[in-house]
């Protein structure tokens, strides 16, 4: 691939072949810089999607009884092909998605990195020799692949989150067939791309397109399908749970978020402070981790919200291929038109606006850093996740106060904290209800690390060595042998 690739339609990716979709027009993939087509995605027929089940059911017989070892050096080459190829591949992903090519970059160079560690973490599946109370008798635990799996990723992080499913599965022994957002088709379609390459059999790894509700309901149903796994928004994650819990099938469920930030008065006021403007504002807000409530102690708020607001309105929003801009558009019209209501809601119903507030020009998605104060508990904004660059500011007294308001809503993915108190982190280790609790540092979402949250934001981890459970089953056997 060269530095910056011509924009090519992204076909269906089954049994090893690129094939156009034959289950209607192709849907048009719209640059959010402009929302101006820059090409198109197929769509799977119901003949399609059986031939890609069928080749991830003919790819799992094959891939389970693939060594370790091998299923391990593959993963490996694929990373390496990854960074080989980082600048083509974020060109895509800034093109389809819109975020700073820096970014795209980072994003990148982590999913080779998601790969690198599930293929150490292949050599890891270990069972285990549980002491039998007869000396006859061995009792073996073995570790296996759960079988084909049906995984849904999105558009936000269309390559990394692609490649964490992608890199437990494989790591674990299961064949996929996966749905990528048909926002960012291409960037994603790289992954399978350079998994051929790096020698994956073909079926072991199909990408299908198309109507989100048809394809989920026709794969979580086929018997062959023998886990589901999906990112996305808590409403669609509850739908695709009770399809996979009437068909008696497990799931990873990485759902939406509400993240809040708890900073103390005794904190690096300064270095919280701009630690998570940098945060916030990252993929202009549209990060399931993304900081959002920001509790503040009394005595902090005003120093910590002028600093804040500082950085943001440093913030150069523009066009992502343009690498002075350091913040992109949202990825779409509709997600644009989301964050607007939010705000004007909140603004109707008494907040006050202290930067930002409104769309950038007339043409694409863009939308100014946004930090609003004076917020109520009933106001939308405050209940609903805004997925933007909105940033919401809300005092409190003491640390009942703020865990009260922290775990208000029923979701709990991300958090953060700033306290130079070991007696407060203490406090917010046993006390917050969320997944993930970053404290003085942005330190989540590394491979190496669990991803993954509590309540409504779902169940099951992304990272780490719990990310590769739930692709495994477990088999007890007993023998018992005559002398």
């Amino acid at each position: 691939m060269s530095n910056q690739p011509a924009y090519k339609n992204t076909q269906l990716f089954i049994d090893g072949k690129w094939t156009d979709g034959d289950g209607g027009k192709p849907i048009d993939v719209l640059n959010p810089v402009n929302n101006e087509r820059i090409g198109s995605v197929s769509i799977a027929s119901k003949a399609q999607l059986s031939a890609a089940v069928e080749a991830a059911g003919k790819g799992f017989k094959l891939w389970k009884n693939t060594s370790v070892l091998e299923r391990s050096a593959i993963l490996r080459k694929a990373a390496a092909l990854l960074r080989e190829n980082v600048d083509a591949t974020a060109y895509l992903l800034t093109l389809e998605q819109g975020k700073p090519l820096n970014e795209a970059r980072t994003e990148v160079n982590v999913s080779a990195d998601i790969f690198d560690w599930f293929a150490e973490e292949a050599r890891r599946t270990y069972g285990r020799i549980i002491p039998a109370r007869d000396r006859l008798v061995r009792q073996t635990v073995f570790r296996e692949p759960v079988g084909p799996v049906a995984a849904f990723t999105p558009w936000n992080f269309p390559v990394s989150q692609t490649a964490r499913k992608l890199g437990a599965a494989l790591a674990a022994g299961c064949s996929l067939v996966v749905k990528p957002s048909e926002d960012t088709p291409a960037a994603a379609a790289v992954l399978a791309q350079v998994l051929q390459e790096a020698g994956l059999p073909d079926g072991v790894v199909n990408f299908v397109y198309g109507v989100p509700a048809d394809i989920s309901a026709y794969l979580i149903a086929h018997p062959v399908i023998r886990k589901l796994s999906f990112t996305g928004s808590v409403p669609v994650g509850k739908h695709l749970a009770a399809l996979a819990g009437a068909h008696m099938k497990p799931a990873t469920m990485e759902l939406g978020g509400h993240a809040p930030v708890l900073v103390f008065g005794d904190a690096d006021i300064e270095a919280a402070a701009k630690i998570m403007s940098q945060s916030k504002f990252r993929n202009a807000g549209q990060v399931c981790v993304s900081p959002t409530r920001f509790l503040i102690e009394e005595r902090a708020i005003e120093q910590f919200a002028d600093i804040f607001v500082s950085e943001a309105v440093k913030i150069k929003t523009g066009p992502g291929l343009d690498t002075t801009n350091t913040m992109g558009p949202l990825v779409s019209e509709r997600r644009l038109e989301a964050v607007e209501s939010l705000v004007a809601n909140a603004l109707e119903e008494g907040a006050k606006l202290v930067t930002g507030g409104k769309r950038i020009g007339n043409s694409g998605n863009f939308y100014e850093p946004t930090v609003l104060t004076g917020l109520k508990r009933d106001m939308r904004i405050m209940n609903e996740e805004p997925f933007g660059p909105v940033a919401l500011m809300i005092p409190f007294n003491d640390i009942s106060e703020a865990l009260e308001e922290a775990n208000r809503l029923p979701f709990g993915l991300a958090s953060y904290a700033f306290t130079k108190s070991a007696a407060t982190i203490s406090a917010l280790e046993c006390g917050v209800e969320a997944g993930m609790l970053s404290v003085n540092h942005l330190g989540l979402a590394l491979p190496e690390t669990p991803f993954g949250g509590v309540k409504d934001s779902g169940y099951g981890s992304e990272g780490g060595s719990e990310a590769i459970e739930p692709y495994l089953t477990t088999k007890f056997v007993s023998e018992r042998h005559t002398l």
